[in-house]
């Protein structure tokens, strides 16, 4: 099957957004989930946890900071993995002054739909471009 992303639509958040290519719930035999992730210039999520999948991160561009678990937090750059097992607290900060795109699957899928419970959670429809506006000059 082949997806594109302007025929997807995307969730959106205060921190950036997300685009998922293939889940249980939109590709018939799917069993997990793969989605490309932008975290904006000086945003991030903040600590959660997936109680029902393992979460890889893949670092297509930009830098950030990771925690995963009780570890120390730790740099991210492009071509870095990060590997969360289920039920772990984590949480990734873009660093850099360009956007943090990352890659990310869940395994098994289905855990994105518990993102649309998250505060200030908005879906584009598909062909509709997030726009960012960055707070310049606030804390």
């Amino acid at each position: 099957m082949h997806r594109q992303p302007k025929d997807l639509p995307t969730m959106v958040f205060d921190w950036g957004a997300i685009k998922w290519l293939v889940t249980p719930g939109t590709v018939g035999d799917a069993t997990s989930s793969f989605g490309e992730v932008a975290i904006n210039p000086g945003k991030g999520h903040e600590r959660h946890e997936h109680p029902d999948a393992d979460e890889v991160l893949y670092v297509v561009e930009g830098t950030g900071r990771q925690t995963v678990g009780d570890a120390p937090e730790f740099d991210v750059v492009a071509g870095d993995a990060i590997w969360v097992p289920r039920g772990t607290l984590h949480s990734t900060f873009n660093t850099g002054w360009k956007p943090l795109r990352l890659i990310a699957t869940y395994t098994p899928g289905g855990e994105e739909n518990a993102l649309r419970g998250l505060p200030g959670f908005v879906e584009l429809p598909a062909g509709t471009d997030p726009t960012w506006s960055p707070d310049v000059g606030r804390s």
